[in-house]
């Protein structure tokens, strides 16, 4: 039985299939640092659905990634976490393609596995 409604469960799967997806196009695109980037957001707006409505929560996640305190709760933890990683995937230059694609899997295979957990899916 999922804990999230279909609505969110629908698009939180969605933006998991797609950023799984952006990522193996990046592997083969000229550019592919822009996918590798847009993979990861996407894989990030899968969680955001998965727990509850997107923008409060990246409002929320925006608001304590600026205060840059310790962090108590675990699940707002990575979620600042990945926050922080994809601002530094946006910073890097063109030539980390690679080392930006290693992120990127590493937050599309959290975000997947959350979502799994959320909507119960196998």
């Amino acid at each position: 039985m999922s804990i999230i409604d279909d609505y969110r469960k629908g698009w939180a799967l969605r933006y998991i299939r797609e950023a799984k997806d952006e990522l193996e196009i990046s592997q083969k695109a000229s550019k592919p640092l822009d996918l590798i980037v847009d993979a990861a957001r996407k894989a990030q707006a899968a969680i955001y659905y998965s727990l509850g409505d997107p923008a409060c929560i990246e409002s929320v996640v925006s608001e304590i990634y600026e205060e840059a305190g310790f962090i108590t709760n675990p699940v707002l933890h990575c979620l600042v976490e990945i926050e922080r990683l994809l601002k530094e995937l946006e910073r890097l230059p063109a030539s980390a393609s690679e080392e930006a694609r290693k992120e990127a899997y590493e937050i599309t295979w959290v975000a997947s596995e959350i979502v799994d957990l959320l909507t119960c899916e196998d």
